[in-house]
């Protein structure tokens, strides 16, 4: 049985990034409606228009996206959709190129970052960028420089807000020198547990963070699993009580589920709506924090 309440994203409450800009905190990954490998245009690309317009009226009012993914493609579809974008905050990043599918090379000399925030300013249409996240820090260029040119979109009016991604709480504070760190984007769900600490700091200092990938259940989406009997429980599919227990993990949680279906949209959004007991809750994070441990052991 899956859940009939009318998904709507608001249900997951809300949160200010960088302390203004409010937003249902469940929001939508663009990377999924460009084509296979993340490159070029969709296989079907009235499909993944449609799924970007249906965003809006599901609640969804936070849209992650990235110049790297197409490139270009996701950025200008999310224009053709959404276009003039009202109560929509889009987000965006840079500082990873592509030179062809599934092949992502960080590159984050200062004037390449402002360039490309420049160019997905112009793509998006708008007078200023509501979050621009740097994708990677470039281990070949210095970490100062790059947030120096992050310092510079923000005082240059290019950007509202700046967020970092996949970084430790040392980076956090780093950066933190240079600008106000509004987000961080890591990978996080209920059975990779490898930023958990990052997590725990984001939460003390008020920062968004936006775990990717936030439906991944691992073996735990097996048939006759806990999650499997959880869902039941609560008339979900495992995958929605999977983004439920992320959403209720913590107050600053910004997960971007990411499709280019219609379908799939309504499904992840009605997650929303699900309401996980305080001890079905305990129970996901014990199981996903042991599924997290055996793999951690398995790599050694």
């Amino acid at each position: 049985m899956t859940n009939t309440v009318t998904p709507n994203a608001a249900q997951s409450g809300t949160f200010r990034i960088g302390g203004d800009l409010s937003v249902n905190r469940l929001g939508f990954g663009a990377m999924r409606i460009t084509g296979e490998g993340i490159w070029g245009d969709p296989a079907d690309r009235e499909e993944a228009l449609a799924t970007l317009r249906r965003l809006p009226e599901l609640g969804v009012n936070f849209i992650d996206t990235a110049d790297s993914y197409g490139p270009a493609v996701s950025e200008e579809l999310i224009r053709t959709a959404l276009y003039p974008y009202d109560t929509v905050v889009i987000a965006t990043k840079a500082g990873l190129t592509r030179t062809g599918p599934d092949v992502w090379v960080p590159l984050g000399r200062p004037e390449y970052l402002k360039q490309q925030a420049y160019l997905s300013r112009r793509r998006l249409g708008v007078d200023r960028i509501d979050l621009w996240q740097l994708h990677r820090i470039d281990p070949t260029v210095p970490r100062d420089e790059q947030f120096a040119a992050v310092r510079e979109l923000l005082d240059e009016g290019v950007i509202r807000h700046a967020g970092l991604s996949e970084v430790g709480i040392e980076e956090i504070e780093a950066a933190r020198r240079f600008f106000p760190v509004a987000t961080v984007q890591n990978l996080y769900n209920l059975v990779n547990r490898k930023s958990e600490e990052v997590l725990d700091h984001c939460e003390r200092e008020q920062i968004g963070f936006i775990p990717w990938y936030p439906l991944a259940a691992g073996g735990l989406a097996r048939e006759g699993s806990v999650l499997g009997e959880v869902a039941r429980r609560v008339g979900g599919t495992p995958s929605q009580v999977a983004l439920a227990w992320v959403l209720k993990r913590s107050p600053v949680m910004l997960p971007i589920p990411g499709t280019g279906k219609v379908k799939h949209l309504e499904e992840n959004v009605a997650a929303a709506s699900l309401q996980l007991s305080e001890e079905d809750f305990r129970l996901l994070d014990e199981v996903g924090r042991e599924e997290w441990r055996q793999r951690q052991a398995a790599r050694r």
